[in-house]
């Protein structure tokens, strides 16, 4: 299967498979008794969030890849998406079990994603496929933007690096950053209800009147 698809494709499974190493590195430790090294606890945040940029970085490369060569498929526009929502929802819920975000955030977040993805699934019932919105791009920048701050924001060095001024602005600009994230998470599912608001209202002929 994997050797017929194409490069977009192949990518795009590439990764959801290097999802959990970016959460292996990110929350893993050594076993009971053998000391981490220094220069792992040093490099540990620093090279999760290269995972995290690099995986996020390649939802660009297929994407350009599968229009330039015409090799977009209707596999692509499912697993493509929901790559995506893998990557954000693994890294929120890391930062929430490490303590660096309230588990608000996350929930808001995670749900308006369930909530966007199920509605996309009920426009293809409906034989319309809902495009991906100026919203919804702002808002997939601010939250790989602020993922990133908050997974370098547990580095040892970097409080070290920076002087106090330029700590406390980091943290704050973090923070910033946070919360544009979920404003654009809330406005773009709101933009997308309302570019679906036909939908939403019926007549659903495709189904029985029991919802099934």
């Amino acid at each position: 299967m994997i050797r017929n698809m194409n490069l977009a494709n192949r990518i795009t499974l590439a990764r959801i498979v290097f999802i959990p190493v970016f959460l292996v590195v990110l929350l893993g430790s050594f076993p009971e008794g053998i000391r981490a090294p220094g220069w792992w606890l040093l490099a540990q945040p620093w090279l999760a969030a290269a995972i995290f940029v690099a995986l996020a970085a390649s939802d660009a490369v297929d994407g350009y890849i599968a229009r330039s060569r015409n090799q977009v498929t209707t596999f692509g526009k499912f697993i493509d998406p929901l790559a995506d929502k893998l990557l954000v929802t693994a890294a929120l819920v890391a930062l929430v079990d490490l303590g660096r975000i309230p588990s608000w955030v996350a929930l808001v977040i995670i749900s308006r994603e369930l909530v966007v993805s199920g509605l996309r699934m009920v426009a293809v019932a409906e034989g319309r496929v809902i495009a991906a919105s100026d919203y919804g791009k702002v808002k997939t920048v601010l939250q790989i933007v602020a993922i990133v701050a908050f997974l370098v924001r547990g580095s040892a060095t970097l409080e070290e690096w920076l002087s106090p001024p330029l700590w406390g602005a980091f943290e704050t600009l973090s923070w910033l950053v946070m919360a544009a994230a979920v404003v654009m998470t809330m406005l773009s599912m709101i933009d997308y209800f309302y570019h679906a608001r036909d939908i939403l209202t019926g007549p659903w002929e495709r189904g029985s009147r029991d919802g099934s």
